[in-house]
């Protein structure tokens, strides 16, 4: 390897970075559910040093201004992903405050008062029905023991409670027409997930307000709808992946539509509410976003003509598109801009040449110089087929590998196990890469952004399919000598926990990992889970009673004594998607085996970490673990961690 004389050489996995965990926890800020009321755009704002709490901003010309001040925490926890959480129209706010689930109304300039009394009920998706004075919602109700009955409600703005739509395990996505008299809306029962099988319906509302003449539009059980919304004139539209891609459709003469074919993704799966990949500038013209091979595109499509015009911008990733005639509002990002929420001016034309950018996830980004730029691979994995994945390099503006050395590599599997890795910038990533790590971030089988194929992949197949992809991607880039094979680690938080610890407990090729509150029983999977996911396992594993074999065949719980790797764990205490038992049961097997481990449990915390301390202390926690492993000695000053079955450090 050649030395530039512009760079220091050093040892990978040691290089001193200006990117610390502080600044990735101050840095980012969580943005999401982005709105447009008239010329006002509304959006929410995660704050990591307010414990977490997530709050609505408004912009009104250059004034931008904080709706809901502190104690308000706008967030619901409705099939406890939650989104959804507030609506915006005619210049009012209407919210769910996380502390008591409560919905409040907000006036422009007036402090918000709650709409909904202290109880057992919670909200998400609202939509207002102007004729009636109420909003019609996504209720769940939590009373007694046993999993919460979901349905949709409607509250009016006088408190008074209906329930509209009962009896299917789940619901999403209440839309009234333009003129108030339909309602549709999606459902769909156990043991489907929502990426799997929906059905759309859709009813007359009646002079007092209830449902009548209902009828199923789309969707089924082999067919998954999202995002159904009504155009100008009152014309049903929605997303099917009934061709094998998520696709938009319109309802013309009482049956679907296509608008556009295309081997592309126009929605994405179910996780949170409120979700958004096109809106209307007229009745023929629809602003949309769609993913090909992994990364956003923006376009006007005519439904008239099926023509798909692009949209000029710099983002490669795109989501919570919202539209108002001429103008668009986004969260865009990619590899070298972090998430921000964007503005942009169809007025002037399909190619603008400018977006006006109203906040920024990161108001200060690290010396370009120590931003590393991804590289999109598709490489070869078991079973003849391909998989997918962001490659990034080490990158620092002052150092460089010494000669003969070669960069320890990070492979990331990500949740879900349905969602997908993006290459917006990320400083959490960008923490590694500076400090001389190679990162993989794997869209294996089974992830969204590649066709419904792709997705099915994971079908009866997680443990097996997930790890096969992260693993291959490893051995892949060792054998093209970019890593070094003996320095190969594996982290993956909830779902991709079970697949950092099935690859650590079957297979020789990583040295160490992390699990960030990840599944290590599948069984145990099943006991504890909330309802959204309690029927997940028979679509990733098997139906029972078939899944009991391969539950105890998959579970890294099982098979403890095939472990040798040494890992660290992080839990939230207060997690109730993947409770803290399931990884206590793996750090108790991993000491009494003998395998080096650490454990780090987080007060307040559930299943995603959002407070600014917790985020800086698994960070460096995690670097403290590896160059523990590795005996990489570093200047950087780091809280040390209690290592089981390893000699303290000197």
């Amino acid at each position: 390897m050649t030395v530039s004389n512009s760079k220091q050489a050093a040892l990978c996995g040691a290089w001193p970075s200006p990117i610390s965990a502080a600044i990735v926890a101050a840095g980012a800020t969580p943005l999401s559910q982005v709105a447009l009321d008239g010329a006002d755009a509304y959006w929410l704002a995660g704050r990591a040093s307010e414990g977490g709490r997530t709050t609505l901003l408004r912009q009104r010309g250059a004034d931008v201004r904080e709706m809901t001040p502190a104690p308000f925490n706008v967030r619901t926890r409705v099939h406890e992903y939650g989104g959804g959480a507030l609506l915006v129209a005619d210049g009012t706010v209407y919210f769910s405050h996380f502390a008591d689930n409560r919905l409040y109304m907000a006036a422009d300039g007036a402090a918000p008062v709650a709409l909904t009394a202290e109880g057992d009920m919670r909200y998400a998706d609202f939509v207002l029905d102007r004729q009636r004075r109420r909003l019609v919602s996504v209720g769940e109700r939590h009373a007694g023991a046993g999993h919460p009955v979901n349905t949709i409600c409607a509250v009016g703005l006088d408190g008074a409670f209906a329930v509209l739509v009962e009896g299917s395990d789940f619901y999403a996505a209440p839309r009234l027409s333009p003129d108030g008299s339909q309602l549709a809306w999606l459902s769909w029962d156990h043991p489907r997930m929502p990426w799997q099988g929906t059905e759309l319906w859709l009813a007359d509302v009646d002079a007092g307000g209830a449902l009548v003449n209902r009828r199923l539009v789309a969707g089924g059980a082999d067919e998954a709808v999202c995002q159904p919304e009504w155009s100008p004139a009152g014309v049903l539209h929605f997303v099917s992946d009934r061709s094998g891609w998520w696709n938009l459709y319109r309802v013309a003469a009482g049956a679907p539509e296509p608008l556009c074919a295309r081997a592309a993704e126009f929605g994405m799966p179910h996780w949170s509410f409120g979700g958004a990949m096109y809106g209307f500038r007229s009745e023929h013209e629809i602003v949309c976003t769609y993913i090909e091979n992994g990364v956003s595109r923006l376009a006007q499509l005519s439904s008239a003509s099926g023509k798909l015009q692009l949209i000029a911008n710099p983002y490669e990733e795109i989501r919570d598109l919202r539209v108002a005639g001429s103008v668009i509002a986004l969260l865009g990002g990619a590899p070298t801009i972090a998430l921000e929420l964007a503005r942009i001016d169809l007025a002037i034309g399909l190619n603008p040449g400018g977006h006006e950018v109203l906040a920024r996830s990161i108001d200060h980004l690290p010396d370009a110089g120590y931003l590393s730029v991804p590289e999109s691979i598709t490489y070869p994995t078991s079973g003849q087929r391909l998989a997918h994945a962001f490659f990034y390099p080490p990158q620092s503006a002052r150092y460089q590998a010494a000669p003969g050395s070669k960069a320890p590599l990070m492979v990331i599997s990500h949740g879900g196990p349905t969602s997908m890795a993006t290459n917006t910038l990320k400083l959490a990533t960008q923490y590694w890469t500076s400090r001389g790590f190679a990162v993989l971030d794997v869209n294996y089988g089974g992830s969204s952004g590649f066709g419904r194929a792709y997705r099915d992949a994971l079908k009866g197949q997680w443990g097996v399919i997930d790890v096969d992809d992260c693993v291959a991607g490893a051995r892949h880039l060792a054998a093209r000598g970019l890593v070094d094979a003996d320095r190969l680690v594996i982290r993956g938080g909830s779902a991709g926990g079970l697949t950092t610890l099935c690859a650590l407990t079957f297979h020789d090729v990583f040295k160490a990992g992390a699990s960030y509150y990840g599944v290590s029983d599948l069984k145990g999977l099943d006991n504890d889970s909330h309802k959204f996911e309690s029927h997940y396992n028979e679509y990733l594993i098997a139906p029972q009673p078939q899944a009991e074999a391969l539950y105890q065949l998959r579970s890294p719980i099982n098979h403890a004594d095939r472990l040798k790797r040494p890992m660290i764990f992080f839990q939230g205490l207060d997690d109730k998607v993947v409770p803290p038992q399931q990884s206590e049961v793996m750090v108790e097997a991993l000491r009494a085996a003998g395998v080096p481990v650490a454990y780090l449990t987080l007060e307040g915390e559930g299943h995603g970490f959002r407070k600014a301390d917790s985020i800086v202390r698994t960070l460096e926690a995690e670097l403290y673990f590896y160059r523990r492993i590795f005996g990489i000695e570093a200047p950087e000053a780091l809280a040390p961690v209690a290592i089981d079955n390893l000699p303290a450090a000197a």
